[in-house]
């Protein structure tokens, strides 16, 4: 009654890498072994000392851009003074053109 065993063929799981022993007989697979994954942290020490030195450049970034912040409307009103002045030079100079003029 029992008939002979077929070989078994290795498949290689495209979705996860397992390695699948299939029988092609009964089409069914046999045995499977998962790939073992590496860990995703392999030393928390320097993991947690990356996580602080991204920790000091986030509040860097943070500074600049308030210092940027608080010195926009400076920046905004000297645009402003300047093209009021080169205004009042050359009163009889036309308005630039705007984006929609263009079409």
């Amino acid at each position: 009654m029992a008939k002979g065993k077929a070989a078994l063929i290795e498949v290689k799981c495209p979705c996860c890498d397992a390695m699948l022993q299939i029988d092609p007989e009964l089409k069914a697979v046999i045995s499977h072994k998962v790939k073992e994954k590496p860990p995703v942290i392999e030393d928390l020490r320097a993991a947690v000392q990356k996580l602080k030195g991204e920790e000091a450049r986030r509040g860097e970034l943070f500074d600049k851009s308030f210092q940027d912040h608080k010195s926009h409307q400076q920046v905004l009103e000297r645009k402003f003074d300047e093209l009021f002045k080169q205004a009042k030079e050359t009163p009889d100079a036309p308005p630039p053109k705007r984006p929609f003029d263009w079409d």
